[in-house]
């Protein structure tokens, strides 16, 4: 059973991976910031999995912290993005 929650958390792993890719290579700055809310949001289904794999509930409270955080980063970077910090 426990192989199946190895193979998604791999899954998870390679589509972080390959979002890395286009953050690094994306054409635009709004490119880039979705592929990094792209990775936060992967980067918690993953701790999710990994919570469930390991029977630990501390992954579930890291992870709605990681999530929340990365919200209000994302949001902070689409305000500068759209100029409304920087007036």
């Amino acid at each position: 059973m426990t192989d199946v929650w190895v193979a998604a958390v791999a899954v998870l792993v390679a589509l972080i991976v390959l979002t890395m890719i286009r953050l690094i290579a994306g054409p635009t700055v709004p490119d880039r910031v979705v592929a990094l809310d792209a990775i936060n949001t992967l980067t918690v289904a993953a701790m999710i999995l990994l919570a469930v794999l390991y029977g630990q509930i501390i992954f579930v409270d890291v992870a709605i912290v990681y999530a929340l955080l990365s919200f209000v980063g994302t949001l902070y970077i689409a305000k500068y993005i759209g100029g409304e910090l920087g007036q």
